[in-house]
């Protein structure tokens, strides 16, 4: 009997043998990144006047609803959401779910920019991971790019000095926990498809941002005047037309965005399309700039630098890896 962690290094030598997977998986990556950096502006737009589990909640709501009506259909029917793994799609969606929070908390106090260049040392903490957790291997020029990415995180967050700020801790948590879901995602995904993953993950959204929200949404905690802790315990308030749209439209981001995500791990090595997920610094920048005028100061520039390079450059050895194992053994992917 082959252990699992056999499997997933047969798994991963497939993934990395087939180029239309590889650029497939490559693509859902990016796809997920524009629609998820996309949502993280909305949600920072409204972070003032609506309480962070209730637009959860319904983002959730609308994310179930397209996941169900679309997605799930695709890919074979709803006879895929019957899952022999529930315990473990449970405990990914836990970590989803604490990787929103955090993220999101701090989004309310950190610049999207900044907050989003500490987030993206997740793809680093992936690859490391895929070691110990799925059999994967990396060599000493990937732990080198993993310390140089750790590196800039630290001169993000510039422990020591006037300019750090604890708010910083809550998207380096968000980082780590989104690490072990694409962790559980690449095990779920060798028998799942994307769409049920995505179903699961919705599911506990709304179960977690409504039971929350029965429970703390009158307000009774608010009152800190910070304003993490008031987006995470503000009271909840019925939206005006105009951001129900928004909420609408977060919805639908955060659907897709789940799909596509989910998608790319399914179907692409762990360590291979991870790093194209620092395509979202940039972006983030982007957003940052034009929608609050928040321009990172040299420093948080040195730390997105060094973030974006070091996923730069585990992604050039992850190709030339990938070449080297399709030349020593061809191996097919049936799909």
């Amino acid at each position: 009997m082959r252990s699992p962690v056999q499997d997933n290094q047969s798994v991963s030598a497939v993934a990395l043998a087939n180029p239309a997977s590889n650029f497939l998986g490559t693509a859902c990556v990016i796809g997920a990144v524009v629609t998820f950096t996309t949502q993280d502006s909305a949600i920072k737009w409204i972070s003032g006047d609506y309480p962070l589990h209730e637009i959860i909640f319904a983002r959730a709501l609308v994310a179930l609803t397209l996941t169900l009506a679309i997605l799930v259909p695709l890919e074979g029917g709803y006879r895929n959401l019957r899952t022999k793994r529930l315990p473990l799609h449970l405990l990914r969606g836990l970590a989803v779910v604490i990787a929103n929070m955090t993220f999101f908390t701090g989004l309310a106090t950190l610049p999207l920019g900044e907050a989003t260049a500490v987030f993206f040392v997740a793809p680093l903490l992936i690859t490391a991971l895929s070691v110990p957790l799925l059999g994967e291997r990396v060599g000493p020029h990937r732990w080198f790019a993993i310390l140089v990415g750790l590196t800039g995180v630290a001169v993000m967050l510039r422990p020591g000095t006037d300019g750090f700020h604890l708010a910083f801790l809550l998207p380096l948590t968000a980082a780590l926990a989104y690490a072990l879901l694409q962790i559980m995602t690449r095990k779920l995904g060798i028998a799942e498809k994307a769409s049920t993953m995505a179903f699961y993950i919705q599911l506990t959204f709304v179960a977690v941002s409504g039971t929350i929200g029965l429970t703390l949404g009158d307000g009774v905690l608010a009152g800190s005047g910070n304003p993490s802790l008031e987006f995470l315990l503000r009271a909840w308030v019925w939206p005006s037309p105009e951001d129900a749209l928004l909420m609408l439209a977060i919805g639908c981001l955060s659907g897709l965005g789940g799909y596509l995500i989910s998608q790319a791990y399914r179907i692409s090595e762990a360590a291979l399309v991870a790093p194209f997920e620092y395509a979202a610094l940039p972006l983030a920048v982007f957003w940052s700039v034009f929608l609050w005028g928040d321009w990172p100061d040299p420093i948080a520039w040195l730390g997105i630098a060094l973030i974006a390079g070091a996923g730069l450059y585990t992604f050039y050895r992850e190709t030339v890896r990938g070449r080297r194992i399709v030349l020593r053994r061809p191996i097919f992917r049936n799909r």
